[in-house]
């Protein structure tokens, strides 16, 4: 009766995992979508920022989790059809998959969170120099995009103060045409209206454009970090639960072949 008892026991164990992993399933693309979602949004959004960083860990990081996203996708796919089948290689290969996935993301929630610390410092250092040294020169046009777009989007002039352009590459030259700050960090832009940097004509921000892209990019790497470290445990969970599946499977393949 007892060994009944036992066989049953473990049917049901098995029943509940196999349900318990398709809810996983679900929730796995649930994830992976919002992985995905976060790693494109990083990328697509304001993404004329990116050239005025000195590294490129933050792109880096969005494109770990672009990454992860698309193999949560195809793995969930792979995670069903081998619930279903109930096979053994099937679902080790999905094991190692969930693994693979857990340490890129990881990583990409990891490096998020190691940006955010010096990310501070980077502005600081960098910023100002870039602006400065590369704003309407040849080659550069990327960054003459971003600066401007930057200061328009946030309503500000210069990396720290409006003043910082009097140093600039570009106000020192010809190009300029007596032009004492870009025509960008006019409250409305009108042909030369640089040549003006009274406070109602021109952005006077406290911080100047440094905290604002700073509190712009914070916020972009905590939602990084968030749903990295966040879906990556839930494939350690899911990792977990599949192991205790492929245990019950060999046990009970195990028993079958006893029997015989």
């Amino acid at each position: 009766m007892s060994a009944v008892y036992k066989d049953d026991q473990e049917d049901w164990l098995t029943v509940c995992l196999k349900y318990l992993l398709f809810v996983f399933n679900f929730l796995f693309w649930v994830g992976g979508a919002a992985v995905l979602g976060v790693g494109i949004w990083t990328l697509v959004e304001k993404s004329d920022y990116l050239s005025l960083l000195a590294s490129s860990t933050f792109a880096v990081s969005a494109y770990i989790l672009i990454l992860a996203g698309g193999l949560v996708v195809v793995t969930g796919f792979l995670g069903c059809c081998a619930v279903i089948r109930e096979q053994r290689s099937c679902l080790s290969t999905y094991f190692f998959c969930l693994l693979l996935i857990f340490l890129i993301e990881l990583i990409a929630g990891v490096l998020a969170y190691v940006y955010y610390q010096r990310l501070s410092e980077e502005l600081k250092q960098h910023l100002n120099q870039t602006m400065t040294e590369n704003y309407a020169q040849p080659g550069k046009e990327a960054i003459t995009l971003a600066v401007d777009r930057l200061q328009q989007d946030f309503k500000c002039c210069g990396s720290n103060n409006s003043h910082d352009w009097m140093v600039s590459v570009y106000v020192s030259s010809k190009q300029a045409e007596g032009r004492v700050v870009p025509d960008s960090c006019c409250k409305t832009i009108t042909p030369y209206c640089g040549k003006r940097d009274h406070p109602s004509n021109i952005y006077k921000v406290e911080g100047g454009c440094i905290t604002k892209l700073e509190q712009f990019l914070a916020d972009h790497l905590l939602v990084i970090g968030a749903v990295g470290i966040g879906v990556a445990c839930l494939q350690l969970a899911g990792a977990v639960l599949t192991a205790c599946f492929i245990y019950l499977l060999y046990k009970e393949e195990e028993e079958d072949f006893d029997t015989l």
